[in-house]
């Protein structure tokens, strides 16, 4: 007889929600830091290898650290758990 498929708990399928949408923002953050380093190195012919790098990882980490703690932001508010913190009075309906 068939079993039936146990139900991910909210907090595994939320992970696997918020890893997918990484593995998008890493690869947004690759593109946008070989960008970069493409208009940095265009710009002069002097510039060192050091400083290619330096860009890549400061543009590429910052965008990957914004918009990584903006996919947490919102996986947070569709969690439901803000709701939860900030609780309504029954008056409060502007």
């Amino acid at each position: 007889m068939p079993q039936i498929d146990p139900i991910p708990s909210p907090r595994i399928s939320t992970m696997h929600r918020f890893w997918r949408i990484f593995r998008l923002l890493a690869l947004l953050s690759i593109v946008i830091a070989a960008i970069a380093v493409f208009i940095v190195a265009r710009g002069d012919s002097t510039i060192h290898v050091h400083m290619l790098i330096a860009t890549a990882l400061g543009i590429g980490l910052t965008v990957l650290l914004g918009t990584g703690l903006m996919t947490l932001v919102f996986l947070s508010s569709s969690s439901g758990h803000d709701e939860q913190a900030t609780p309504r009075s029954e008056n409060e309906n502007d």
